[in-house]
């Protein structure tokens, strides 16, 4: 709407210009004044929410307002006036508005889906250093840094289950926030891991910044396209998943030590080691439930759009082999219709997918289909930035077209199950039966 307000100022004011054969240099100063005016009016009434977004066009009506002000207080001397220049300015000028909001148009401003519960809601961040791994993406011989950052309940008393997410390939922790906030506001302790060189990006304590591997996302983009062979990918995914097992382990193990720790913050006082969940995105769904298989203080997992690659043991003779052990816990997984597309073209009828299998053998296993829906429908991406969520989206093949149904009725409906999931299977509270389809 501003750029388009911008344009029709432009438009209008060159054509006054051309048809008065004048510069308009009072006039022009005037409309910088007041466009510099009413953009500080929409911020003080909550139109305009003030932000990163806005700091690049905030700057330039600034510069613009403070140019006018100088014209009008001092008066120019007047130039000869040249149609051309006229509309030279003006494109010019439509030029740097469009820059100044790229930032407000690939992260547009949003509303933020609903918060269901009625715990005021704190956050903190940490990094913790791993002394037993050293950082294998460089060659300085530093140990591994997994940056976390936790939602939690703002009150002085109260344990509260402790959920540990894990992001997808090229997420970040924040991926799932609206998730992470509703949790926190019915009385669950929230830590999102930032896994270092798979995330898109992400800043320690100290504000270095790490970003995404290039060899690992080429990794993924490859995989995704179809570029390796079934015994090359089934090996890239092993992987992949050893290095988010051990950093969802490294800081489980981290968060249980301080919350037993009396001289640690009080923010560790909170968490319930009793009461443990996993929840992932993509890669990190696989990953989660591959940790809650090798530990044994999981009471339950999420797992957000992806195939369950830790059920794979082994791939011999082209084929997958499927773990035979029936999955030790409480697994909800919801699935887009992307991955319900690749799991139905599957063409031989003796091959099970993993995913499949164990919600077909698992003891409390749920599988869930919001459909109108893509990968990035499970993360806050798409009301994040559009654009971002697309680029991805296009980034490999798919079996279908885009997401289609309410961006917002998908992240509530997705908040309210892994909601009452782990509150049936980790507090004991209510019931848990869901639709196959929403």
């Amino acid at each position: 709407m501003i750029l388009l307000v911008a344009l029709l100022i432009e438009i209008a004011f060159a054509a006054y210009c051309v048809f008065t054969r004048s510069n308009q240099t009072k006039a022009r100063s005037v409309v910088r004044l007041v466009a510099f005016g009413v953009f500080v009016l929409l911020m003080l009434v909550s139109v305009i929410e003030w932000g990163f977004r806005w700091y690049a066009l905030a700057a330039l009506l600034l510069i613009w307002a403070l140019l006018g002000a100088q014209t009008l207080l001092r008066g120019q001397q007047k130039k000869e006036y040249r149609t051309g220049r006229i509309l030279f300015e003006a494109v010019a000028m439509l030029l740097l508005v469009v820059v100044a909001l790229i930032p407000a148009l690939v992260f547009p401003q949003h509303k933020a889906p609903r918060v269901t519960g009625t715990h005021e809601i704190a956050t903190v961040t940490n990094t913790y250093t791993d002394p037993s791994r050293t950082e294998t993406f460089t060659n300085t011989g530093a140990k591994r840094e997994v940056n976390v950052e936790c939602w939690y309940p703002l009150d002085e008393e109260g344990k509260y289950p402790l959920i540990v997410f894990s992001h997808g390939a090229f997420g970040i922790k924040a991926s799932n926030t609206s998730t992470f906030t509703d949790l926190a506001s019915n009385g669950y302790v929230v830590c999102s891991i930032d896994h270092p060189y798979h995330a898109l990006y992400t800043m320690d304590s100290e504000r270095h910044l790490v970003r995404s591997d290039r060899s690992f996302m080429q990794e993924v983009i490859d995989a995704n396209n179809g570029k390796y062979d079934e015994a090359t990918i089934f090996a890239l995914q092993q992987k992949w998943m050893q290095l988010r097992v051990a950093d969802i382990e490294f800081v489980l193990d981290t968060l249980l030590a301080q919350a037993q720790d009396p001289a640690a913050d009080a923010f560790y006082r909170h968490i319930d080691p009793e009461k443990i969940g996993l929840m992932g995105h993509s890669l990190g769904g696989a990953s989660s439930a591959l940790v809650a298989r090798e530990r044994n203080d999981i009471g339950a997992v999420v797992n957000l759009d992806a195939d369950l690659m830790g059920e794979y043991v082994d791939f011999a003779d082209g084929t997958y082999v499927l773990n035979d052990t029936l999955f030790p816990v409480p697994i909800l997984t919801i699935l887009a219709d992307d991955m319900v597309r690749l799991i139905d073209a599957v063409p031989n009828a003796n091959e099970t997918v993993a995913v499949q299998h164990v919600s077909a053998s698992a003891p409390h296993a749920y599988e869930v289909h919001i459909m109108g829906t893509d990968h990035q429908s499970l993360t806050d991406l798409p009301l994040v930035s559009p654009a971002l969520a697309s680029l991805i989206t296009m980034s490999v093949k798919k079996a279908g077209g885009g997401a289609t149904a309410d961006k917002y009725a998908v992240i509530e409906k997705m908040n309210d199950l892994v909601l009452g999931f782990f509150n049936f299977h980790l507090k004991g509270a209510g019931s848990f039966a869901p639709a196959a389809t929403y």
